[in-house]
């Protein structure tokens, strides 16, 4: 059902201005919104799927997912920049992310050559923030604007590094109670991440940063740190990301023997754990009738937040929304450079149960075979808050980390990969 931009704009209105007639009239351009909404998953799927088949001879390593933009943020920047909702162009929106910079630049020329050599996509526009930065945040990507079946859609490219500075401005953003990319919060904490990302920049572009860059930059991460721990809306939290359930998922994923899947995200910010994460049909009537039930079931006000988001598979979405996959109470809630630095190649490899048995092995210095500690001992008194402890156990060994030499025997840490563990810590 065709529906005219007079009826979309208005039902922007009704939910980010409260303009409507009555309860009736919000209902009804309530469900125009969702129809709206709607009418965009099919040409981004479309799109995704074209995209990871045109990636499939592009020869380096990249990961790629799409997501259909959630209720809150659309209304939020109906708020924030006073547009009307048939003018935004990110509702529909996919991520690539690649190794670097140059990696950006090399995927988008790739990229260009093959939209032009087709029909069904145009580019409207390209908007590159990855040398000055977007705004004062420092958020920094490639994006292009595009057109298909008359829905504009948003692809951004990103650098590991840059994706990692993005995903950590959303931890913070969670953990502080602003959305700071919005440029919501105090300045000296924005001023932070705009700080990091320049330095994040010089560092992808092979120059050194100097010490007194690095000095000052320590100076306002601890003022920043401060301002988030007396913040009213200070939230820390401890979370983890039961490695069984990602096998669980995987499984389900492969009995469904297609190369695409729709996702439903459920995430519960109070506590930092998953509430559900089913896959759900890729007809997009069947996909917005469950997302719509689920953002009302579980409303952004009281915490949770609900993302539609579609991949090849879960380990490519631990990548491209690695955001939630490492959200935990931290010392410090910023980092410092070298922290971040090894952070972004770093952080995400392994959940935050093996840290937490990683901090404790550490603690008690059991180091090589002459300080071990029993299998039993370590799961039932030192690390008996750890949930996910025989999974990340698991981890923690298949990796070299921790040596454990029987099934049930004790463990120990790998005294040869002493530098790596470091940088774990």
């Amino acid at each position: 059902m065709e529906i005219s931009k007079t009826k979309i704009d208005k039902s922007g209105l009704a939910l980010s201005k409260d303009i409507y007639k009555d309860e009736v009239d919000f209902i009804e351009l309530e469900e125009v919104f969702d129809e709206y909404r709607k009418s965009y998953l099919l040409p981004l799927t479309e799109t995704t799927l074209e995209l990871q088949d045109w990636l499939s001879t592009y020869g380096n390593r990249y990961y790629i997912a799409q997501r259909l933009k959630r209720k809150p943020q659309i209304i939020s920047k109906l708020k924030r920049l006073s547009v009307r909702l048939t003018q935004l162009q990110d509702i529909g929106g996919a991520r690539i992310i690649v190794e670097n910079n140059q990696d950006v630049e090399k995927l988008y020329q790739y990229l260009v050559d093959k939209i032009h050599k087709q029909k069904k996509i145009k580019i409207l526009r390209v908007a590159d923030y990855r040398e000055k930065g977007r705004d004062i945040t420092g958020y920094r990507a490639l994006h292009l604007i595009f057109t298909r079946n008359k829905c504009n859609l948003e692809l951004q490219i990103r650098s590991r590094i840059q994706h990692y500075w993005a995903e950590s401005i959303e931890r913070t953003s969670v953990i502080y109670g602003y959305p700071l990319k919005e440029q919501k919060g105090d300045p000296s904490v924005i001023n932070y991440f705009q700080r990091l990302s320049d330095i994040f920049y010089e560092i992808e572009a092979g120059r050194e940063p100097s010490t007194a860059h690095k000095i000052q930059l320590d100076h306002i991460r601890k003022i920043s740190e401060e301002i988030i721990l007396n913040s009213d809306k200070h939230n820390v939290f401890d979370s983890y990301v039961n490695e069984d359930i990602i096998k669980t998922l995987s499984s389900i994923e492969k009995s469904q023997n297609t190369t695409f899947n729709n996702w439903i995200i459920i995430f519960d910010w109070n506590t930092g754990t998953f509430v559900n994460w089913d896959i759900v049909d890729r007809n997009p009537d069947e996909a917005i009738k469950s997302y719509v039930k689920n953002e009302k079931s579980f409303p952004a006000e009281h915490g949770y937040e609900v993302v539609l988001v579609g991949s090849s598979d879960v380990a490519t979405i631990r990548q491209t929304h690695s955001h939630y996959f490492g959200i935990e109470t931290y010392d410090n809630t910023l980092e410092n450079l070298d922290q971040a630095v090894i952070g972004f190649s770093k952080r995400m490899d392994i959940d935050v149960g093996a840290r937490q048995i990683l901090h404790c092995l550490h603690r008690r210095h059991a180091w090589g075979s002459k300080k071990t500690i029993r299998t039993a001992t370590l799961k039932n008194h030192f690390c008996k808050t750890v949930i996910t402890f025989d999974s990340s156990l698991a981890i923690l060994v298949e990796k070299g980390l921790v040596l454990m030499p029987s099934a049930s025997g004790p463990v120990s840490l790998n005294l040869g990969k002493k530098t790596e563990i470091d940088q774990y810590l």
